[in-house]
């Protein structure tokens, strides 16, 4: 785990989401495993690797085990972070088999993805190891999903981002053609700001050279987004704002492409395919006889 601070991680928030999720899954009950399964049957059960990747989600199957049955017990071990291989075997679960049976599926889902998202985050970090840039993710995430799904772009070695649309301002072209312009909507937001004694980063959103050089004579915010701008207009926006604002590249940046956009000198880059356009780890939990 990378050391950025990850406020989102708090026990409330971990055990809504669990709660909300096994509601979803396991509504009046599990079934198949209450069918099926004598209720003081104790089992132990593996999780298998079946791909090559970064592991991430164990801490979070770690609290899901134990919100499913607090009696269970975890033999971790791999932790987040570490790099897979098949054949691997993350964890082992010992406890209630009707409990292990109840809390797979969750946490299979949840590793699955995370686990997708980490080594998607890990292998674009290679990409641009030898530059200052930082990967960031985007909001363009699962809904109900966000907190796992930013919780494994920083397993990976990414930064997140704003969580959502209260922790920072970004003025994007919407915003800005609704407010009547780049000054209009820096100075709408700034004086929003100071009437409601909110103390938040403005980043705005430019298109080209000219709403670059705009964005330079009205100041007032904080960092600069280069949107879907060629390499070549990048760079020279990088040399025009002169390390005055913080900058970031975005807007469909991808593993072939971001090589020559963190060459640009740009200080963040964005990344939505972190989150929306993965391929999950193939990962199984299987009972042991």
């Amino acid at each position: 785990m990378k050391t950025q601070e990850l406020t989102y991680l708090t026990p409330e928030n971990i055990e809504q989401f669990i709660a909300a999720a096994l509601i979803e899954d396991v509504g009046e009950g599990d079934f198949s495993s209450l069918a099926s399964v004598p209720a003081d049957a104790e089992r132990q059960a593996r999780l298998i690797i079946k791909d090559d990747g970064i592991l991430a989600g164990v801490d979070l199957a770690r609290h899901i085990f134990r919100q499913v049955d607090a009696d269970l017990i975890l033999d971790v071990k791999i932790e987040d972070g570490s790099k897979v291989k098949h054949g691997d075997i993350g964890l082992i679960v010992t406890g209630k088999a009707q409990s292990i049976l109840k809390a797979e599926r969750l946490v299979l889902n949840c590793m699955q993805r995370m686990s997708g998202i980490a080594t998607y985050t890990d292998q674009i970090n290679q990409r641009i190891a030898h530059t200052k840039a930082k990967l960031l993710d985007t909001r363009k995430t699962t809904p109900n999903f966000r907190m796992p799904e930013k919780w494994a772009v920083a397993i990976g070695g990414g930064v997140n981002h704003r969580f959502g649309l209260y922790d920072m301002i970004m003025l994007k072209d919407n915003h800005i053609a609704y407010a009547g312009g780049i000054e209009q909507a820096i100075n709408k937001t700034r004086q929003f700001l100071q009437d409601n004694g909110q103390k938040l980063r403005i980043e705005i959103e430019t298109q080209n050279l000219d709403e670059v050089r705009e964005v330079l004579r009205v100041g007032n915010i904080e960092v600069i987004m280069l949107d879907n701008m060629s390499v070549e207009d990048m760079t020279t926006a990088v040399e025009l704002i002169g390390g005055r604002f913080t900058t970031e590249a975005s807007g469909g940046i991808t593993l072939e492409t971001i090589k020559e956009v963190a060459e640009t000198g740009v200080d963040f880059i964005s990344v939505g395919a972190l989150t929306h356009s993965i391929k999950s780890l193939d990962i199984s939990l299987k009972a042991i006889d």
